[in-house]
């Protein structure tokens, strides 16, 4: 098992910068990713890192604003949002998993919310 606790969301204006941050415990697991879902709209992917390498993919909508990190130390993950928008408002899920390619997450954390609004 592994736990992911969420923090760092908030309320932003238009063209402001977060940091999400993904504390992770447990078991070991090969790859983290963050999730958004927005009122009234399915989760999507956003971005994730694959643990050891620090190899990252993003979602077309995010690249370029948004950067995906880890602290092997720390266990813990980075998301650093910048040029947000109000479309990036939704609450953001950590997710983690043992293997290295699945289109299944197995671990989720509780998600924080993300506010971008004038």
């Amino acid at each position: 098992q592994v736990q992911l606790v969420e923090s760092g969301g908030g309320l932003v204006q238009p063209g402001g910068t977060l940091r999400l941050s993904c504390a992770a415990s447990g078991s070991t697991f090969s790859r983290m990713g963050w999730f958004r879902q927005a009122p009234g709209k399915e989760r999507e992917f956003v971005a994730r890192v694959i643990w050891n390498s620090g190899s990252t993919y993003y979602a077309d909508s995010v690249k370029g604003r948004f950067t995906i990190s880890r602290d092997n130390a720390e266990n813990t993950g980075y998301l650093q949002m910048n040029s947000l928008k109000p479309d990036d408002t939704a609450v953001y899920y950590c997710a983690a998993d043992p293997r290295a390619w699945s289109v299944t997450w197995a671990y989720w954390g509780q998600g924080t919310q993300v506010t971008v609004s004038s």
